[in-house]
C-alpha cells in the first residue's frame, strides 16, 4: 500500500567465535605477511626457560630420598632422571606453544611472545619440536626402564607424554578446564620426585612423599602466577583456568597457601631429624617478594618477575632438601 513505510529487515551482526574443537583444525587470526622468521633467541625463549627450575626440584628431592634408603648415589640412573624431566617440560612449554596459538589464546597475550601466535614459525615446525623432545624424555625413559628392569614404567612414561599433550592439545584439553594445577601437582611432583627415588632405590621412603607435596605445591604455586597473570585474555579466549574461575582473590590466596604449605613441610623434616632442612627457609628470599608482587601487582606484567621468583624458590627448595638428606 502507498504511504506505508517499508518494513527493515534485521540483519544479525556478526557472532563472536570462541576458540575451540581440535587444534589441527583451528584456524590463525593474525596476517602472516612480513613476519619476520624466528631467530634462536625466539626459540630458546619458547622453551619458557623459567619453568626449567620445576622440572629439576623433584629430580633432587627424590636423588635425596633415594640416598637416605641405598646410602649411593646412582648419578646416571639421576642424570636420565633429569633428562625426562627436563625434555618433558619443555615438550610442554612447546605444545602449548603451538595448540594456545591454533587456538587464538595467545592472540592478546600479555608476557613473552609465543612462535606460533606471533607467526614467527610454522605452527608444523614448534608441533614438530615439542613431539622432538616428548621422543628425547621418551628414550631417556626407556633407557632407566632396561638399566632397572621396572618394565611398567613405560606404561608411567606414556601416561606422562599423552597428559602433557592434553593439557592444552586435542579436543577437550583439561587445561581449558580447570586442571592444570591438578596436572602439574600429580606429574611435576608426585610422579617426577616419587619415580625418581624409586628406579634410584626400589623404595618410597616417607622424605619422597614429603617432598613430593612440597615441590608439586610449589609448581602450582608457579602455574597460579601465570595465569593469574592472563586472567583476562584466558576469559576472554574461553579458557577456564582455574584461576577464571575462582577469581583474583582466591587465585592470590591460594598462591600463598602453597608456599606456605611447603615451607611447613620443610619445617617439619627439619623437625623429625633433618636439621639442615631448616636452611629451606633461605628460599623465602625469593619466595617472599614472589608473594608481594601477587598481592600488589598493577600490572599483569609485574607477574612474570613473580614467576620467576617462584621457580627459583622451588629449585632452591630442591637443593636444600635434597643436601638435608644426604647431609
Amino acid at each position: 500500500m502507498a504511504g506505508t513505510p517499508s518494513k527493515k529487515r534485521k540483519t544479525a551482526g556478526p557472532k563472536k567465535q570462541r576458540p575451540r574443537g581440535n587444534p589441527q583444525k583451528s584456524h590463525i587470526s593474525r596476517d602472516p605477511a612480513h613476519v619476520e622468521k624466528a631467530t634462536a633467541r625466539d626459540w630458546i625463549g619458547a622453551a619458557r626457560l623459567r619453568t626449567l627450575p620445576l622440572a629439576i626440584t623433584p629430580i633432587l628431592i627424590g636423588t635425596g630420598a633415594a640416598i637416605i634408603v641405598t646410602d649411593v648415589f646412582h648419578w646416571v640412573i639421576a642424570l636420565f632422571c633429569l633428562i625426562v624431566s627436563v625434555s618433558l617440560q619443555i615438550g610442554v612449554n612447546y605444545a602449548n606453544d603451538y595448540s594456545d596459538g591454533i587456538r587464538g589464546t595467545d592472540d592478546f597475550r600479555v608476557g613473552p611472545s609465543r612462535l606460533t601466535a606471533s607467526r614467527r614459525a610454522k605452527p608444523r615446525t614448534v608441533l614438530l619440536v615439542a613431539l622432538a623432545f616428548f621422543a628425547i624424555a621418551a628414550l631417556a625413559g626407556l633407557a632407566i626402564t632396561i638399566r632397572t628392569q621396572q618394565w611398567w614404567l613405560i606404561a608411567v612414561g606414556a601416561v606422562c607424554i599423552i597428559a602433557a599433550w592434553f593439557y592444552t592439545g586435542g579436543k577437550r584439553p583439561y587445561g581449558y578446564y580447570g586442571l592444570g594445577e591438578l596436572f602439574v601437582f600429580v606429574f611435576f611432583g608426585l610422579v617426577a620426585t616419587l619415580g625418581t627415588t624409586w628406579v634410584q632405590a626400589l623404595a618410597l621412603p616417607q622424605e619422597a612423599w614429603f617432598g613430593a607435596v612440597g615441590a608439586g605445591l610449589i609448581a602450582c604455586a608457579v602455574l597460579l602466577a601465570n595465569n593469574l597473570r592472563d586472567i583476562d585474555q584466558d576469559r576472554a579466549a574461553g579458557k577456564k583456568t582455574l584461576t577464571v574461575l575462582i577469581g583474583r582473590r582466591a587465585t592470590q590466596v591460594l598462591f600463598t597457601v602453597f608456599l606456605v604449605v611447603a615451607f611447613l613441610i620443610a619445617v617439619f623434616l627439619a623437625w623429625i631429624g633433618y636439621p639442615i632442612a631448616w636452611l629451606t627457609l633461605l628460599a623465602l628470599l625469593a619466595g617472599l617478594p614472589a608473594m608481594l608482587i601477587v598481592w600488589t601487582y598493577r600490572a599483569p606484567r609485574e607477574l612474570v618477575i613473580a614467576l620467576g621468583l617462584t621457580s627459583l624458590t622451588s629449585v632452591a627448595y630442591g637443593a636444600f632438601l635434597m643436601w638435608a638428606f644426604i647431609g
